[in-house]
This record gives C-alpha cells, structure tokens and sequence, in this order.
C-alpha cells in the first residue's frame, strides 16, 4: 500500500507535527519525524504511572495506601484534586485513576512525590528508553511556566513563545514518538512490569475521558482506544493504543505545534485523531 502523506494532515491542520506507530504484534511501523525531541507535557504522567506500578509490584509501596490531600497548597489544574475546594482522602491507585483519566495535575504531583522522578527516569534509562526525561513534576511545569511568561497576557502573543522552557524539549520533559509508542508496547506486551502491573496500567489507560483528539479518529464501538494527552500553549499530543477487534493492536503516538496561540485548538485536536487513523489504516492494509 502507498505510503500516506502524513505530514499533509498536519498542514492542512495548521500545525507541525511528528508521529509514530506501530503494530505491537508485528513490528510494522510508519511515521514522520519519530526519532524527533519532543515535548511530553501531560504526557510525563505515562512513565510516572509505569514507575509506580513497577515500585508496587517490588513492594517499594501499597497502592492502597490512603493519602490525605490538603486544601490549600495543591498544584494548579482544571480537573480533579486541581480543581477542588475541600481536603480529601484517596488511595495511591486512585490518585493514579485521577492523574490519567482527567490529567490532574495535583494527584500527580502527590504520585511524583511518592515514586520520585529519579526512580522515574531510572526506570525510562533500564527500558533503553535513552531520549525519554522527566525534568519536572506539574508545579515544576507551571512554574517554569509562570517565570518565563512574566506579565504576559492572553491570548500569548507568538513572540514570547522562543523564551518558554516548557516548549522547548531540551529543558523540559521530552521524548520521542518512537520511544513513546515503544514504552506503549512495553506495557501491552507485558514487558515493562509484570502482567498484574501492565493491566492496570492498561486499564487506567482506557479510562482516559477525553474524545477530541485520537479517540476522534476511531469512532467505533467495537474499537478500543487507550491513551494519555498533554498540552501546553501552542502544545497538543496524544500518546495511545488502539486495538480492534479482529485483534489487530497499534501503538500511536503524535505530537503536535500551533502556529497559533489561542487555548483551543480544535483543528490540532482533530488532526491527532486524523493523522493517527491514517497511520492506522496504512498499517492494516492487505
């Protein structure tokens, strides 16, 4: 079959944009710009969760454990713990559940703080994943944010954007999409923790709400997409896996960047989707 032009998706899209997949069964891959550093944004929260399922597995911690989440200082969001008024109890796994169902940055922030991003980052190094780093939790992130933005209003005018460390994926949590769809393998293959480890990661991957982005591609009943977003000004990625079924499993990972500045993004939101199902449809063809 023809190569697809994905990278033409992107255009008409008005964005940049990189993209990897891959059959987890076969190997087959395609994509354009997969070995490229990219910005994980929200996305860090995928290695987070894999390091805190393999430090239970090792007995390092309980996921039952009952954490107390204060009212006041919690970091920022718009979802979840973020986003609430009052004190509240919740286990590690369900701190877990919230960080990728709805990307709440509080829960992940007292998940990082308990796993620590240095066992992180020694998982990602023990997995060969060599150009995968978490440099900041959520408030590392919002406060890189916050110093570099200044008085900065809103909507960002483009030329601030070149002094935001957050955008840049040499200072701040970065990636590839091959290493990112190669970590998705991992856990679908039962390989980057034990089996019990991979399917709960797998299930909290699936509990993910949002439909916008790659869900957008594949709207089936009978198709299961499992994934995990990130954003950031001009920042739109998604990182997942898609599974039909006649069996057929893909590791998709796409990430992309706005020319413009505004909070919403739909047509990048819909160009994930987009570019992944032609990714996908190219994979499973005869």
């Amino acid at each position: 079959m023809r190569r697809p032009d994905l990278a033409a998706v992107f255009r008409a899209a008005a964005v940049t944009g990189v993209v990897h997949a891959v059959d987890l069964d076969t190997g087959a891959e395609v994509g354009v710009g997969s070995d490229e550093p990219v910005v994980l944004s929200s996305v860090f929260k995928l290695p987070l969760l894999v390091e805190f399922y393999r430090q239970a597995e090792a007995g390092l911690l309980d996921p039952a454990e009952r954490c107390e989440v204060a009212a006041g200082g919690r970091t920022e969001g718009p979802t979840g713990l973020a986003a609430m008024l009052d004190a509240a109890t919740l286990s590690l796994r369900d701190l877990a559940f919230l960080m990728i169902s709805v990307s709440d940055n509080a829960a992940a922030d007292v998940l990082a703080a308990r796993v620590g991003l240095d066992a992180v980052n020694g998982m990602l190094a023990k997995l060969g994943l060599t150009d995968t780093w978490v440099e900041h939790d959520c408030r590392g992130l919002l406060a890189a944010l916050a110093a570099d933005l200044g008085e900065a209003a809103e909507p960002l005018d483009p030329r601030t954007l070149g002094r935001l460390r957050v955008l840049d994926p040499a200072r701040t949590n970065r990636s590839t999409p091959r290493e990112m769809t190669r970590l998705l393998r991992m856990v679908w293959r039962d390989e980057a923790a034990g089996p019990e480890s991979c399917a709960a990661i797998r299930r909290l991957l699936s509990l993910q709400v949002w439909p916008h982005r790659l869900a957008s591609g594949f709207p089936y009943d009978d198709v299961v997409v499992s994934g995990k977003t990130g954003s950031l000004p001009t920042i739109r990625n998604e990182v997942g896996v898609v599974e039909y079924p006649d069996g057929g499993r893909y590791a998709v990972a796409v990430f992309t960047r706005s020319i413009g500045t505004a909070q919403h993004q739909p047509r990048a939101d819909a160009a994930i989707g987009t570019v992944a199902r032609a990714a996908v449809d190219h994979l499973r063809a005869p």
